[in-house]
């Protein structure tokens, strides 16, 4: 069976994430986009995780099911902030869990190292190797997968506090690392040009904050599994029984292109290495993003395809064309008349997105059929610095957005999907 999961969001208890973050509304929208399995988000907070035990009851086989019947995973996100090497580091992890007698287990451990009251996705002083080594004491079932890992700021090759490698972050627990997250601002494709990736699985999920449709869902993976199991799940993840992936396009990811949002500098690979990386404007060293990173470690030229790789597929949100062509905001009336008229038709936004353009034109105007489709040609103004970026349609005027200009010191902070 197939099955299309997005395994890494948070709940409303996480900070900057909406407060209608809840089982059902998750249930909901997932159902819209096509997801047909979740990560629960959050499970060590102590005002979420007695939720996800009174509304989800276990399959009997590790997976959590709704009272409508809508399977969840029980999943979190861990902020390690540390220094290694004469180095700050700080780097998320997404961790799955199989039950919520081990969830309990890693509450107990996650209790004795910090806070879990504050946010859903709580800091500890506790390096990458010591956090597997400590969960795989509690449970092997328990799997930790390096999160959005190329993002500047909070991962595990991050510019900013991240590493070289794999081995360098987790040390003699590498080996219980089975699969990476790419991430908003990269896709498989830029992961294969690193061969030492080569025996990782790349998944790709959300990080959504909220639980619309364009947020939801936008990144996922698609296992191949015998049955709807939690270590059916783990087995996937950690043989690459993956389908393919379901990806941002890169250039949309807040972190793609190196730059400085005050300025509104945005730079490539190669303009950024020579100003040295440095804004032209104000002489600030700029935000260096995932494409600088990419390049950066690659041993292969761009194009090279390992053995094992598996399949992706670029998209653009549904609402998001649909706003666009329209000349309206994501959540406008407008966007969802179209929106659901075309899941009504379809049965859910993935198979939209996957459906031909002629089949399309049955239910909207060309215009519109053709930019979903993708028949047309789509440029793009890249993401840098916390700023999404902004597809460019053909025929299509977009308007100028300003950047989102916030104080130096929380540059990146919660803002680094």
């Amino acid at each position: 069976m197939n099955v299309i999961a997005d395994l890494h969001l948070h709940s409303r208890f996480s900070r900057a994430c909406s407060n209608q973050l809840t089982i059902p509304n998750l249930e909901k929208f997932a159902r819209l986009k096509g997801v047909t399995l979740l990560g629960t988000g959050d499970f060590q907070h102590p005002k979420w995780l007695p939720e996800l035990k009174e509304q989800l009851t276990d399959n009997g086989k590790g997976v959590l099911l709704s009272k409508s019947g809508y399977p969840f995973v029980l999943q979190t996100e861990i902020s390690l902030i540390y220094s290694q090497d004469g180095k700050g580091r700080r780097v998320h992890n997404v961790i799955l869990a199989p039950s919520f007698d081990v969830a309990d287990q890693i509450v107990e451990y996650l209790g004795s190292k910090g806070r879990l009251d504050y946010d859903g996705r709580p800091i500890f002083k506790v390096s990458c190797a010591e956090l597997v080594e400590n969960l795989k004491e509690i449970s092997d079932a328990i799997e930790i997968i390096p999160a959005h890992a190329w993002t500047p700021w909070f991962s595990v090759f991050g510019s900013m506090s991240g590493f070289d490698s794999l081995q360098a972050a987790f040390l003699d627990q590498t080996k219980h690392i089975h699969a990476i997250e790419t991430g908003l601002s990269a896709d498989p494709g830029m992961n294969w040009r690193l061969s030492k990736l080569d025996h990782i699985t790349l998944i790709s999920s959300s990080d959504a904050h909220s639980h619309w449709p364009w947020r939801i869902g936008r990144e996922a993976t698609v296992f191949d599994m015998n049955e709807l199991g939690y270590h059916e799940l783990i087995k996937a993840v950690r043989e690459n029984k993956v389908i393919e992936t379901l990806e941002f396009y890169p250039e949309e990811g807040k972190y793609h292109f190196d730059g400085h949002r005050a300025c509104g500098t945005c730079l490539s690979p190669s303009e950024s290495l020579a100003l040295k990386k440095t804004c032209p404007k104000c002489r600030s060293p700029v935000t260096v993003g995932v494409a600088s990173r990419v390049e950066a470690l690659a041993d292969r030229e761009a194009g090279i395809k390992p053995a094992n790789a598996r399949p992706f597929r670029n998209l653009i949100p549904l609402s998001e064309s649909i706003g666009h062509v329209l000349g309206v905001p994501v959540a406008s009336k407008k966007v969802w008349e179209q929106y659901m008229k075309l899941v009504q038709a379809f049965g859910n936004e993935i198979a939209v997105l996957s459906a031909p353009f002629e089949q399309l034109c049955k239910h909207v105007d060309e215009r519109l059929a053709k930019v979903i489709s993708k028949t047309g040609s789509v440029q793009w103004k890249p993401g840098y610095d916390g700023e999404y970026g902004v597809p460019l349609f053909e025929g299509i005027v977009h308007k100028e957005r300003k950047p989102v200009v916030k104080k130096p010191v929380q540059r990146g902070i919660g803002n680094y999907l």
